[in-house]
């Protein structure tokens, strides 16, 4: 049991089978069924979301006494409006005086009280759509809510990323896996395509791939103030993926000038050319989540999907003396090495913390004692 405390660790497949699913927010309408084929932006269910009530002081806009406002009211119940136009008039004073309440959103009219004086606006509401992601087989549907779709593919996970799902062709700009990707490598061949960089790219290169309408980027590593200058604010490392940046980034190794490890560069350039479906998300706390790079093997058989077991249920779990792991946490954050040991004995931090710690050889060769926690198994 001891040797089972770490963290979840980052995944290098070269081929698995991948299982998603694909929920919606609120009950809806699922759009496929079991054992259809889906590509990866195919919309495979959907469902509206209420639009955002806004409150409206009618009776203070209008300087009236709120048992008055529905008989100043313009609107009916029900009846849309759009934005800044009128709710309610007061013209007083043979029209010497006139004001207006005007709706600060397009919506509907849903409430008028001549109690509190005030209205209720609601906005329109909002249409959810979600795509498979992957292309695959729906192999579960799940009523009014969703899919699981699954599929055979490589799969790489990055320590660090930012922006949401998206696909596109992969295309290899580095030649090496120290490589640094600056402004003049990023072409207009790159329109569309999920890069393959090395050790690390400028917060040119970044601002010319949007430009240029780069879909992703997967490289080693990033300058922290180039990502902050890249985002626009300091994003922490809690949770991402809502970053409206225009394209989705993948850091494999950690922050600074990091030569991609070369296993994972090579499995990414050999792929050069194929669909890949990447996703930046990242989630530290309370439930961990990676960005990932999900490469579907087209060649794949119907029935070998639909028959094999998911990623997850096939993946081996525990720390044992020779496993590859990846420091998370200072001081030895994104080092690479293996377990040589793992004691049985709790150890005494400097915070005065009881935590159990594993012996790792480092990538160059130094030997540390780190807390289990504080790593993730890299599953080869």
């Amino acid at each position: 049991m001891s040797s089972q405390a770490y963290t979840p660790g980052l995944k290098i497949k070269r081929s698995c089978i991948v299982e998603k699913t694909r929920r919606l927010p609120i009950k809806g309408e699922v759009l496929v069924k079991q054992g259809d084929e889906v590509s990866c932006d195919d919309i495979v269910a959907r469902t509206t979301i209420p639009g955002t009530p806004q409150i409206v002081d009618v009776a203070l806009a209008l300087g009236i006494d709120v048992a008055e406002v529905e008989s100043y009211m313009v609107k009916k119940i029900g009846e849309f409006v759009n934005e800044k136009e009128p709710l309610a008039i007061l013209e007083a004073f043979m029209g010497l005086v006139k004001r207006s309440c005007l709706s600060p959103v397009a919506g509907t009219l849903e409430h008028v009280s001549n109690i509190t004086g005030q209205a209720i606006v609601r906005e329109s509401p909002e249409e959810v759509r979600i795509q498979a992601y992957i292309p695959g087989i729906v192999t579960e549907v799940l009523p009014s809510e969703g899919i699981v779709v699954r599929t055979s593919a490589t799969y790489v996970q990055g320590i660090f990323g930012i922006g949401g799902e998206t696909n596109g062709e992969l295309m290899a700009i580095s030649k090496n896996a120290s490589d640094v990707v600056d402004a003049d490598q990023i072409t207009a061949d790159c329109k569309g395509k999920v890069l393959i960089c090395g050790a690390v790219i400028t917060l040119n290169a970044l601002r010319k791939s949007v430009e240029l309408g780069t879909k992703g980027i997967v490289v080693g590593g990033i300058v922290d103030k180039d990502l902050i200058d890249f985002v626009g604010y300091d994003i922490g490392v809690a949770i991402t993926g809502h970053e409206e940046v225009g394209l989705s980034l993948i850091i494999t190794e950690g922050f600074g000038k990091m030569a991609m490890r070369e296993k994972t560069f090579e499995l990414l350039q050999g792929l050069e050319g194929r669909l890949a479906c990447i996703n930046g998300a990242t989630q530290i706390r309370a439930g961990v989540m990676r960005p990932e790079i999900i490469i579907p093997d087209q060649s794949s058989s119907r029935g070998s999907l639909v028959e094999a077991r998911s990623e997850e249920e096939t993946r081996g779990v525990g720390l044992e003396p020779g496993t590859v792991i990846r420091s998370i946490r200072k001081p030895y954050f994104g080092a690479l090495g293996k377990v040589i040991s793992l004691p049985v004995e709790l150890r005494r931090l400097e915070s005065g913390s009881l935590v159990r710690i594993l012996e790792a050889e480092l990538a160059d060769g130094k030997r540390v004692t780190i807390p289990r926690a504080n790593v993730e198994i890299i599953e080869e």
